[in-house]
């Protein structure tokens, strides 16, 4: 009764929308086309300026129009079979095979060359040439967003159109040549899939290709084998189909394994090029089949109709193209970063107290590396140099911190969050999923609370002692007051840009954890252990063993020694750049910043007032904070982006943190004892079931 009511009304808006200006205004220019019968583009063009709505969210508008076009059409047979004719010129006439196999497909240059060319046509734009329908989709659909009422309106509104156009009754030619078309572009793009399947880099990945009969060819054959039926006889696509959907696995099976071998810009392309060309060689497939079967087709032709318009929008977008294929290849980056993370979440007292000890041992290597630091910015050298040496300092000093297995506390965050958003990955809805994910992040806040701690710990206490060392034995102190009180004054919360400079090393901190990640994949991916096996020399010089363990070293820590590395020469250089670029680019973190506390307060002779030593401890704290909360944001929103998450539990999240927070504050500072944790684990075994996770695409 509602549905009918619903509909009532429906007829009435749309009998009251052809009497406005709109319907007036459709009814004249289908009018005057059949007066001047001469561009079927321009008339096309003028519908659906009509159709298009004022406000892009106003979809019961656009929905009404393309209602009150029908209802223009079926009043009016000579209307109707006059659009229809126009729209099947173009498709007959307008060479509309590159639209059916090029458009929304990823062209065979490659990422950077297509990133290029979107750019370059992003500041002068296409050409249109009218000969082809691919051009032509720019002119009937020229303003941004329309594709997104097209999508929007319901499909049933544009059944409804393909409905009033009767293509049922075009004549047996035109009917062979739009088939013709769509046959010619399934050709092609079953051609161009087969030579993808055969892509050296694609065998690389999955050499069970070469011993079994390969799917990309198999399809092609099929589809052969479909060409030689005459286009009035019915023919199953079945057959076809089975091997396209297994040509989908495969490329769903590289990309899992690609978690253990590896991807690069070029594999993660041409992954993404081969899904394309299926999805549009099954639609046209559905269309060709629901045609010779004269079976209805309109669901078919509606969505590639979306398709379509969607795609010759976004053909020169810039964002979307490094989105659809960055984001697989962050997947593997950021998994690889999960993997290194899990093992900065301590579940036990063993570990927390192991990872205490690690970054204590960090905290005595940075007390020396600010020591450096101080001792080479008073030589005053020119930005540049300065800048290297900085970097130097800082990158070598924090690989021989990975080489001594210590721990450097802001590290983490880049970490911990690729193996937070794998556990949200795997969460559903359930609150009891929601409870084993608070207690991940109960982990990660007391394992990182205990990394900060153990750095702080000793970096102050270690750079005091070599200032009194030094002071003892020269007689002088390491540090001039004037130098003191400079560097207590930049660590300033109030008067100087600390959080400002502790956010801008967050930045840098959140881009190491991506190198990290980077390294490691590049490490599998180009099998660097197997090839410094390989090298004879380096054999000869280690002997066999030696070179094994390098080797094993190397595959297992590349990534790490990298990301240190590459994490200290950011940091060095900032300054510099901030110097050459004129800007106000500095960096501030804890550890360097409790460092060049200790040093100051000994050359200040202790001789200091409690309002400073709360303004450098308050400073020491805001640095960490912001340290921490701007690297941890951004490696979690790369995270969850790069497995396409949405976690729309956030404010559930939040309250049951809470109340795991006031009902036990101790779990986010301290690990519970190993008999409690037994019975946590078992309890949440029995809770908590393996979540499915979505499939990736």
């Amino acid at each position: 009764m509602g549905r009918q009511v619903l509909h009532a009304i429906g007829k009435i808006q749309v009998k009251k929308l052809k009497k406005t200006e709109t319907g007036i205004m459709m009814e004249n220019t289908l009018r005057n086309y059949a007066q001047h019968p001469l561009d079927a583009a321009q008339l096309m063009t003028d519908l659906v300026a009509h159709i298009r709505p004022r406000q892009l969210n106003d979809i019961n508008h656009a929905s009404h129009t393309v209602q009150a076009l029908c209802h223009i059409l079926n009043s009016d047979r000579s209307k109707a079979d006059l659009l229809r004719d126009a729209i099947v010129s173009l498709l007959i006439g307008r060479k509309p095979i590159s639209l059916y196999v090029d458009s929304g497909i990823q062209p065979n240059s490659g990422f950077f060359t297509e990133l290029t060319r979107r750019i370059g046509h992003k500041v002068l734009p296409d050409a249109i040439n009218p000969a082809y329908l691919k051009d032509l989709f720019a002119q009937i659909f020229p303003q941004e967003g329309d594709e997104r009422w097209v999508a929007a309106v319901p499909d049933e509104v544009w059944l409804q159109l393909v409905a009033a156009l009767h293509f049922h009754e075009l004549s047996t030619d035109k009917v062979a040549e739009c088939q013709k078309s769509l046959l010619d572009a399934a050709q092609i793009l079953s051609y161009r899939l087969a030579a993808s399947g055969l892509e050296p880099e694609l065998v690389r990945n999955h050499p069970e290709i070469e011993h079994h009969d390969s799917p990309f060819i198999t399809q092609n054959v099929e589809l052969q084998a479909l060409l030689l039926v005459p286009q009035d006889e019915q023919h199953d696509i079945g057959h076809i189909l089975v091997m396209l959907d297994q040509c989908r696995q495969v490329i769903q099976r590289i990309r899992r394994n690609s978690s253990q071998t590896g991807t690069s810009v070029r594999l993660t392309f041409l992954l993404q090029r081969m899904s394309q060309q299926i999805q549009r060689l099954e639609g046209l497939l559905g269309i060709l089949s629901a045609v010779r079967n004269q079976a209805d087709a309109g669901i078919a032709i509606v969505q590639l109709f979306k398709t379509l318009v969607s795609t010759e929008r976004h053909k020169n977008a810039v964002r979307q193209h490094c989105r659809e294929n960055v984001e697989l290849m962050a997947l593997r980056v950021t998994e690889n970063a999960s993997r290194t993370g899990e093992h900065y979440i301590t579940e036990t007292r063993s570990e927390y107290f192991s990872l205490m000890r690690s970054a204590m041992g960090a905290g005595v290597i940075i007390a020396f590396m600010a020591m450096i630091k101080i001792m080479t910015a008073a030589h005053h050298h020119a930005p540049l140099t300065e800048a290297i040496l900085f970097s130097l300092n800082y990158g070598l000093g924090f690989v021989l911190i990975h080489i001594l297995h210590f721990t450097v506390a802001t590290k983490q965050p880049a970490m911990t969050a690729a193996a937070i958003a794998a556990s949200i990955d795997a969460s559903d809805r359930k609150n009891k999923n929601l409870d084993k994910l608070v207690t991940i992040i109960a982990q990660t806040f007391r394992s990182q609370t205990i990394a900060i701690l153990g750095n702080v710990v000793l970096v102050v206490p270690v750079a005091m002692l070599v200032g009194w060392l030094i002071f003892s034995f020269t007689g002088e102190h390491f540090v001039t007051p004037e130098k003191a009180h400079a560097m207590l004054d930049s660590n300033d919360p109030f008067h100087s840009g600390t959080i400002f400079y502790a956010a801008i090393a967050g930045v840098c901190l959140f881009l190491s954890g991506l190198i990290a990640g980077y390294h490691d994949n590049l490490a599998v991916y180009n099998k660097i252990p197997q090839r410094l096996r390989a090298l004879r020399w380096l054999e000869w010089l280690l002997g066999s063993a030696r070179l094994d363990r390098v080797a094993r070293y190397v595959e297992n820590n590349l990534g790490a020694l990298a990301g240190n590395f590459y994490f200290g020469c950011l940091l060095g250089g900032m300054s510099g750049l901030g110097v050459l670029l004129g800007l106000p680019i500095d960096i501030r973190h804890i550890t360097f910043v409790s460092a060049f506390a200790g040093y100051s307060f000994v050359a200040l002779d202790f001789m200091i007032s409690w309002q400073m030593l709360v303004i450098a401890a308050l400073g020491i704290l805001l640095a960490g904070t912001a340290n921490l909360i701007v690297s941890f944001s951004l490696a979690l929103y790369v995270a969850m982006k790069s497995r396409k998450v949405t976690f729309a539990q956030w404010r559930l999240l939040l309250m049951t943190l809470g109340k795991r927070f006031i009902q036990n504050p101790g779990m986010f500072l301290l690990p519970p004892k190993r008999e409690k944790m037994a019975v946590d684990v078992e309890q949440d075994t029995e809770a908590v079931p393996v979540a499915e996770k979505p499939e990736q695409h």
